[in-house]
């Protein structure tokens, strides 16, 4: 598990993950991004966790909604992999919290 590209001012991160072959299909990595979205959103006040992974990889899909993370849109060729550019699916969670954001009342 790993944050990435982090933006402090913003309260915001991405999040990245990688499992050895043994231990797929074990729920170690729903479980771990779990534990480390929870420490992200907790100690260091994260608002926004990302997370991006190629529509190839199912298996990341998975393991982002396990973990609570909301599937937001399909980035289109997004990421060029080794075998050629990937249309890359963008999950998300946020700090659960955090109040949600406040637009406009009557008294504004």
């Amino acid at each position: 598990m790993a944050l990435r590209s982090m933006t402090l001012e913003e309260g915001r991160a991405g999040c990245a993950h990688w499992t050895t072959p043994s231990a797929r299909g074990s729920c170690v990595a729903p479980r771990a991004l779990t534990a480390l979205s929870l420490w992200a959103f907790g100690e260091i006040g994260f608002h926004r966790l990302d997370l991006v992974h190629s529509l190839a990889n199912s298996a990341s899909c998975r393991v982002a909604a396990k973990a609570g993370f909301a599937a937001e849109a399909v980035q289109y060729s997004a990421a060029l992999h080794a075998d050629g550019w990937h249309d890359m699916h963008l999950h998300a969670r946020i700090n659960p919290d955090e109040p949600p954001p406040r637009y406009f009342s009557r008294q504004d």
